[in-house]
């Protein structure tokens, strides 16, 4: 890892070629780190160094997403998402038979996870599900806007495209982001490749893949913090509430002023949280 942000390594998955990265010694418990989207793994830096002084950590970009693969035809939805998770686990060596990793999931990274659970059968320690998309009705009315008429915003002049997304990601934050950090978020959908990859996954995801599984909340048997940011206008605070009843034991933690991203609106409390709840 560089004094930036760069994933190392990488992985032929069945969505494309997908990059990832491990802080921390291999003799740690193991935690893995799951974006959302209009994201990547970039969101994890800060929190990732500071849970690889007690934990080994892994970190990936989706297909589609950040520095992973981008490809026309490509399969990028919360099925395919879920079902490359399921193969990095095992190409991690976290399927077993040794210790289950503990998963933290970030906005449609918390579907991703609890699909790969519940439907593929992966096994964690703990999860943390941040601002979750787990409970229908989810999506923004721009995202929705969006990927009803990806054909339309495809063909976007770039200044134009850049500008869109450039406000659409800049929303997610309560407080509002470093302008640098907004530049890191926004690179990964810009020029031809970048403005296709947006499109398309916003095109490709809908509520049917919440819907397949949201009525099996009730069967997770584990540990399970929600985390929310109580100024979220993407996911309102409602949501985590819900979610959190619709979860046996699973504790809540709102976080004051922050929005959508709290790994950038209230990273020290949110990673003191975390580190609360995988130490325990």
């Amino acid at each position: 890892m560089t004094a930036d942000w760069e994933l190392d390594r990488t992985h032929h998955s069945s969505s494309g070629e997908v990059r990832w990265a491990a802080l921390g010694a291999p003799d740690r418990p193991p935690v893995v780190l799951l974006h959302g989207t209009p994201f990547s793994s970039y969101i994890w830096r800060a929190v990732a160094r500071s849970l690889a002084d007690r934990h080994r950590v892994f970190v990936w970009d989706m297909p589609g997403y950040g520095v992973s693969e981008k490809r026309t035809g490509q399969d990028v939805s919360l099925a395919a998402q879920a079902r490359v998770f399921t193969e990095l686990l095992d190409h991690w060596g976290l399927a077993g038979p040794g210790p289950a990793p503990s998963v933290v999931a970030h906005d449609f990274g918390g579907c991703v996870a609890l699909r790969a659970h519940l439907l593929h059968g992966a096994r964690y320690e703990r999860l943390a599900l941040v601002d979750a998309v787990t409970l229908a009705p989810w999506g923004t009315d721009t995202y929705r806007l969006l990927g009803d008429h990806a054909e339309v915003f495809e063909r976007l002049p770039p200044g134009l495209h850049r500008a869109l997304v450039r406000e659409y990601v800049a929303s997610a934050s309560g407080p509002g982001l470093h302008p640098a950090v907004l530049d890191r978020l926004v690179e990964p959908w810009c020029g031809d490749e970048g403005q296709a990859a947006l499109y398309r996954q916003m095109a490709q995801n809908d509520q049917r893949f919440t819907d397949e599984i949201q009525g099996r909340y009730g069967d997770l048997d584990l540990p399970v913090l929600v985390c929310w940011g109580a100024a979220d206008t993407w996911l309102p605070p409602e949501r985590g509430r819900e979610l959190a009843a619709a979860i046996p034991g699973a504790r809540l933690r709102m976080f004051e002023g922050a929005g959508h991203l709290v790994q950038e609106d209230a990273p020290a409390e949110f990673t003191a949280a975390l580190l609360g709840f995988l130490g325990e």
